[in-house]
């Protein structure tokens, strides 16, 4: 049977519930501006009833405060970080793209050095060279327009090495970025384990792990786990063990324990694409596996930054192992995409590169081209540190340079100037190279008085039209493939600031003299606009930017629209979140008279009972 002041024991216990519901109020109205902070509520149930075996059954014991919990929606988490994901992925894309877009934009406008505007002054000082092909002025100025065009893609290209060295420099930061991330979620794991091993709730430390959940979604895709830790008798022991999964289920987090990525920088002969800058990173784990970026499971800012930096429209170099040469440590490859049949759209690179065989990763320090087999052969390094030796056993493995990553990034619009470059390049030499110069040099005489050439990177001196055109038919590189947007120039024998002359242009169709004597011009002129004569993505020469603008202007359009979609969707999830988990102030009020009337009511409840009994003692002698 219950004491006569049990009663104060029940009163005690509402009291001390109200106020532990008083206290998680004030708790949740100071934190209604805290970032990640999850409302909090406390749970009650009533205590054990005492059996007092009369006739009334048993006698209630008043309330037991259980605990203070979150008031969170794991389902509405979720779906905020897969939206997250793809809002980084976009919207590093539409930054980098509207860059992009602004490098080759030319509306024509007074004061604009586009692409348009330079080769309209091209085309009309080549006009003026046919009113009279004997003046040594009009082809100068005809030359210094030609070398306005060079210097554009020139300076196109730095601008997009740069651009490429800012997103490989994006990627580092994003990389570290992961790694605090991943560090903190291991030192949160271990505190929360430890107070709620103890029987405690860490509710402000698992806000907190989640708010770095939620900035780690946006740089990469997350899969979060929480398992209960058993002791050995199978019983809870109040722990649990969370994991953390990136990349499309590479564990970063396993409770305590974290593993670091890293990233090492390129040499300059393990370069993917031709025109890659020097030093983009590899991803790796820091215990040397590889950290795939190609991985199609991977999204977020970091998916984004690498289809910018390596985004080659599926157009990389890829075959299957014909025939190896282990003595001269060469491997042959036969290929069957048409593109790579044309060396004018080749990205293999000149000064060695990387190329995986199977799923080995090899240098390769030279390579050739035999048109008549439609095979490569690749010279393979010999260092064999950095590259192992090759062996029979290759035959019939898949080859490729890089991952087929099918956005449109910075090394497919390298890929695009240098195949307009390569074929306006080859079919202006060929046209000027069929004609006269002022001095009666034609044919064999005139064959060193290209118009464009380049310069090679290691001598640093222009390529001859022989080195140009080597191995058009077999066993070289040929098509003009030597010559790229970082590259591209005028035969410094025309240019009178290198003490050229610009009567070597052969812009005659004969040896005789007189104003109307410029078919070459004509004709150039005539393959400016004409697709016949000269075709890039079946449309003529002067209608390059408006080809690769197009591209630019889908992307970035694509880029933009996403964005703002994904965007909104995170606005809305997270508004949904909050009206689960966030505090309104208007409920804590209501929350707040509530628990007051409550604790009053208990006070009463105990001034009264303090009356009784002290009339019951006073009075009786009870």
């Amino acid at each position: 049977m219950p004491s006569q002041f049990f009663g104060l024991t029940i009163a005690g216990s509402g009291l001390r519930a109200s106020n532990a519901a008083l206290n998680t109020t004030a708790n949740n109205i100071a934190n209604e501006q805290t970032k990640g902070y999850s409302r909090q509520e406390v749970t009650q149930q009533a205590s054990d009833a005492l059996r007092t075996f009369t006739t009334y059954g048993c006698a209630g014991a008043g309330v037991d405060t259980i605990a203070i919990e979150r008031v969170r929606d794991g389902f509405y988490d979720v779906k905020y970080w897969n939206n997250n994901c793809k809002y980084g992925n976009y919207s590093v894309k539409q930054y980098y793209m509207k860059t992009i877009e602004d490098y080759f934009k030319d509306d024509g406008s007074v004061g604009t050095s586009g692409f348009k505007t330079i080769f309209d002054n091209m085309s009309a000082a080549l006009q003026s060279v046919t009113t009279n092909s004997s003046s040594t002025t009009s082809k100068a100025q005809f030359i210094s327009t030609a070398k306005s065009l060079t210097d554009y893609f020139n300076n196109m290209y730095g601008n997009l090495q740069e651009l490429q060295k800012d997103i490989n420099l994006e990627i580092k930061q994003n990389v570290d970025q992961i790694n605090s991330i991943a560090e903190k979620l291991s030192t949160l794991n271990k505190q929360i384990n430890v107070i709620e091993m103890s029987g405690s709730r860490a509710n402000e430390l698992r806000d907190q792990r989640e708010v770095l959940i939620d900035e780690l979604s946006e740089i990469v895709d997350v899969d979060i786990t929480e398992h209960d830790i058993l002791d050995s008798s199978g019983g809870k022991t109040g722990g649990t063990r969370y994991i953390v999964k990136i990349g499309g289920g590479q564990t970063l987090v396993d409770a305590n324990d974290y593993n670091n990525l890293t990233y090492v920088a390129r040499a300059s002969d393990e370069k993917l694409n031709l025109t890659d800058a020097d030093g983009l990173y590899n991803i790796k784990w820091e215990n040397g596996n590889d950290f795939s970026l190609a991985n199609a499971s991977l999204n977020g800012k970091l998916k984004g930054l690498y289809e910018l930096c390596y985004g080659n429209d599926k157009a990389n170099f890829s075959g299957t192992v014909k025939s190896v040469d282990e003595t001269r440590n060469e491997v042959t490859v036969s290929i069957t995409d048409d593109k790579l049949k044309n060396l004018k759209e080749s990205m293999l690179c000149k000064a060695g590169g990387e190329i995986t065989i199977g799923n080995v990763k090899y240098l390769y320090t030279d390579w050739s081209f035999d048109e008549a087999t439609n095979t490569y052969t690749f010279q393979l390094s010999n260092d064999t540190a950095r590259s192992p030796k090759i062996t029979a056993g290759m035959f019939g493995k898949s080859v490729r340079t890089s991952e087929k990553v099918a956005y449109q990034g910075i090394p497919y619009y390298m890929q695009q100037m240098n195949t307009w470059i390569r074929g306006f390049a080859e079919k202006v030499n060929e046209i000027f190279n069929a004609g006269t110069n002022a001095y009666g040099d034609s044919g064999a005489a005139n064959k060193g008085n290209i118009l464009f050439t380049g310069y090679d990177n290691v001598s640093g001196k222009q390529y001859t039209l022989d080195e140009l055109m080597k191995g058009t038919a077999q066993n070289g590189y040929g098509g003009y493939y030597l010559l790229t947007a970082g590259n591209f120039s005028i035969n410094e024998a025309l240019l009178s600031e290198y003490g050229g002359d610009a009567d070597l242009l052969g812009t005659r169709s004969s040896d005789k003299v007189g104003v109307e004597e410029c078919e070459q011009v004509k004709e150039v002129i005539t393959m400016l606009t004409s697709k016949e004569k000269f075709s890039f993505r079946n449309a003529s020469a002067n209608q390059m930017l408006e080809l690769i603008l197009s591209d630019i202007a889908l992307n970035a359009s694509n880029a933009n629209t996403f964005q703002k979609t994904y965007e909104g969707l995170k606005t809305s999830i997270d508004n949904q979140r909050s009206s689960v988990s966030g505090v309104d102030k208007d409920e804590e009020a209501v929350s707040l008279v509530k628990y007051q009337n409550s604790y009053t009511l208990a006070s009463k409840m105990i001034q009264t009972l303090t009356e009784i009994y002290d009339q019951l003692i006073l009075n009786t002698g009870v």
